[in-house]
């Protein structure tokens, strides 16, 4: 373990870049839906097909490169991971600020997916410094420096966006690169020296991460259900700022207002229930609750099209971020230290492949059921398809085996 002094700098850190990876996520989406149509002159159903298709090429890059990023990780450490990552960040908002054409929004989130995703190596990063008791702890953390830069990114982006469709796209772009400057003096490696291993091409892709991961025991069990629950839940990320204006006729300003009440609720919820309920009642227990509530609401979405209910909803939407922390815990705990970076990258790629199927599968099905094709209008489709397969991890973590998410890491390292 590095000093207490390195672990506060690196808490620190970690929890910042998230807070601007959130930020900067935030900004963009409630111009994004008016960048495409501006770009491409199309209708918002039209629009809404290709912004899934541009998240769908930033998990593509994600899903084929995370296993890569992670094992490099476990091979030099965390810290030049971290700060390539940044670097990718902050580029692909400078090319998405400047695209002249559509194509350069997908070229922007290509390397983004590929190289800039933060989430895997700031858990990685996480898991080298608390203990296996902390982990779901320390990732609701993670997920509370998400929640708080979602209140700020929406909220800023919607007002942004009255100078400009591009401008949240620079000052995203601007933050990240300040942050990757702030990371180069401030962020120490994490990761002990001698829990770094030799670097295996073989294991550093979704299929081998997957085999060898495989041989872990009880993780592909809790991996299918990781990878269901972040399909359902990426319903937000790939359809709100579509369905929103579609279902209750908001601008990019209420858009922006929406996330920013789901973002209070995520950094509410994560900074201050998720410890005490992993404490009082296990991970699995705490992750059936965060399910169960997240289904609930995307039933009332399927059906409520009352703009002020939508708000009200919107601040009950963090209880879900229960959910990932503790699942993504309970792996955790089944791996050794010198395969966390591992994990997170295969983690980072099971959180691709759902991203990359869900834009297609919810803006799809949103596109379709708005269009003059459609046998009659049904705004609500998406979160029906996210309600159906929410409710498979959720009897999966019923019928899982209680004993298990408390079984210590095999030959942990802290």
């Amino acid at each position: 373990m590095i000093e207490k002094r390195q672990q506060r700098s690196a808490t620190r850190f970690i929890l910042f870049t998230v807070f601007i990876y959130s930020v900067g996520f935030g900004i963009i989406m409630p111009v994004l839906p008016e960048l495409i149509q501006e770009l491409e002159d199309v209708s918002l159903s039209e629009a809404t097909l290709i912004g899934g298709l541009i998240s769908a090429s930033y998990a593509l890059f994600q899903f084929l490169m995370g296993p890569l990023v992670g094992n490099l990780g476990d091979r030099f450490g965390r810290r030049p991971v971290f700060l390539v990552s940044l670097l990718a960040f902050g580029i692909d908002f400078a090319l998405m600020g400047f695209a002249p054409s559509i194509i350069w929004l997908f070229i922007g989130r290509s390397i983004a997916g590929g190289l800039g995703a933060i989430f895997g190596p700031a858990n990685a990063a996480m898991a080298d410094i608390s203990s296996s008791e902390d982990r779901a702890k320390s990732f609701g953390l993670v997920g509370a420096a998400f929640g708080i830069g979602f209140i700020v990114g929406p909220a800023l982006g919607g007002f942004l966006g009255d100078f400009g469709t591009r401008v949240p796209f620079f000052v995203a772009g601007g933050l990240a690169f300040l942050n990757f400057i702030y990371g180069w003096f401030a962020f120490p490696e994490t990761m002990a020296a001698d829990a770094k291993r030799p670097f295996e091409i073989k294991r550093a892709n979704p299929l081998g991460a997957l085999l060898n991961l495989g041989k872990l025991p009880n993780l592909l069990g809790v991996a299918m259900i990781y990878f269901l629950w972040m399909l359902s839940s990426s319903i937000y990320p790939s359809s709100w700022s579509f369905f929103a204006p579609a279902q209750y006729g908001w601008d990019s300003r209420m858009v922006g207002l929406s996330l920013t009440c789901v973002g209070l609720s995520m950094a509410l919820v994560q900074a201050l229930l998720i410890g005490r309920f992993v404490s009082a009642i296990g991970e699995r227990k705490t992750a059936i609750f965060g399910i169960f509530v997240a289904v609930v609401i995307f039933v009332f979405y399927m059906v409520v099209d009352i703009s002020w209910m939508a708000i009200a909803l919107c601040l009950f939407v963090g209880v879900q971020g229960m959910a990932m922390p503790s699942i993504n815990a309970m792996m955790s705990r089944r791996t050794p230290a010198n395969m966390q970076g591992e994990l997170q990258g295969f983690n980072g790629s099971l959180a691709a492949l759902a991203a990359m199927i869900a834009p297609l599968l919810y803006n799809g099905s949103l596109s379709y059921f708005t269009s003059d094709a459609a046998p009659f209008r049904f705004v609500g489709a998406p979160f029906a398809i996210a309600a159906c397969i929410g409710l498979i991890p959720l009897i999966l973590l019923i019928i899982i085996k209680p004993a298990a998410d408390r079984k210590p890491d095999p030959d942990i390292q802290n």
